[in-house]
């Protein structure tokens, strides 16, 4: 997995950048002032519940969509007026892919492949193979899954420096979201591409992402590397032999408390590696610490 930069202020290392992004439709607001930066050669996973915009602050990043305030710059140019350079460094997989259903497969990639000045056709032979597709079938009637499979296949033909994906993975089988993380690994693995994507499928994105994004109530709550955001968020498990304080859902970080006599489980977010010895000792009290999974991390910083 690539290494992501720890300075995401530095446009030089930054594909895109969103500042005090505002996006409202009539008078709901989903994107809210919102600050956000994906950093050159990462792979980001963008984590938000049903709803909560993940599928806009894409569309406004690559200018499918604009804002009532705010700057988008993506690969340095505003993204409003994409020049046709930065144009053909990107690509984009919807999330419902919408193409020519007369058209036979092999066509599309021709037709698609015809738009740009360099294309990786044995690429995409090899992905075709892999991935089952028979060319010789018509657009219409494939499914929802095999349309989402040549969505990303026609977005991988021209090897993009910065691709971004809305829900990937959604209509695919097991089988073939294996075979397109193992692809998305490959990708990756170079450190030359930028991938963005949203999904609701946690596992996957521990699978392959090294930065996590969490999109709540129209701001970016976190953004920072996985691995990082594993290590600040745990569940305590506490049994005081003498009774709890009364204010123990004052404690720094906390995000969710069940307490109930001596014992209470809780979860917070900064944890310290000391602070399990010292509430042992404060508490007259069994201390465990637990790891936490990406979705049951989600789902705490949910309760906050």
């Amino acid at each position: 997995m690539t290494e992501a930069s720890s300075d995401k202020s530095c446009s030089g290392q930054s594909v895109l950048e969103m500042r005090g992004v505002t996006k409202r439709f009539k008078d709901k607001t989903v994107l809210d002032q919102l600050d956000f930066s994906v950093s050159r050669g990462s792979v980001t996973g963008l984590l938000g519940k049903n709803g909560a915009g993940k599928t806009t602050l894409l569309k406004c990043a690559l200018g499918l969509q604009t804002p009532q305030a705010g700057t988008i710059s993506v690969l340095g140019e505003d993204s409003r007026v994409l020049s046709g350079a930065a144009k053909a460094r990107l690509a984009y997989v919807p999330q419902e892919v919408s193409l020519y259903p007369w058209m036979k497969i092999r066509q599309v990639v021709a037709y698609t492949a015809a738009f740009y000045p360099l294309w990786n056709s044995r690429l995409i032979e090899r992905l075709i193979k892999e991935w089952e597709i028979n060319p010789e079938d018509e657009v219409g009637p494939l499914s929802t899954g095999q349309l989402q499979k040549l969505g990303i296949l026609l977005a991988l033909g021209h090897e993009p420096d910065f691709l971004v994906l809305d829900e990937p993975v959604a209509s695919l089988d097991p089988a073939a979201r294996r075979q397109f993380l193992a692809t998305l690994l490959d990708i990756a693995l170079n450190g030359e591409r930028t991938i963005l994507f949203s999904t609701h499928i946690t596992s996957d994105l521990e699978r392959v992402a090294d930065r996590v994004a969490i999109l709540k109530e129209g701001q970016i709550v976190y953004d920072d590397e996985l691995a990082l955001l594993k290590d600040s968020v745990k569940r305590l498990r506490i049994n005081a032999s003498n009774g709890l304080p009364n204010d123990l859902r004052s404690l720094p970080g906390m995000l969710h408390c069940e307490a109930n006599g001596k014992t209470a489980v809780f979860s917070l977010r900064g944890f310290q590696t000391e602070l399990p010895e010292r509430l042992a000792r404060e508490w007259s009290a069994e201390v465990s610490v637990e790891d936490l999974n990406l979705e049951e991390i989600f789902l705490e910083l949910h309760h906050s």
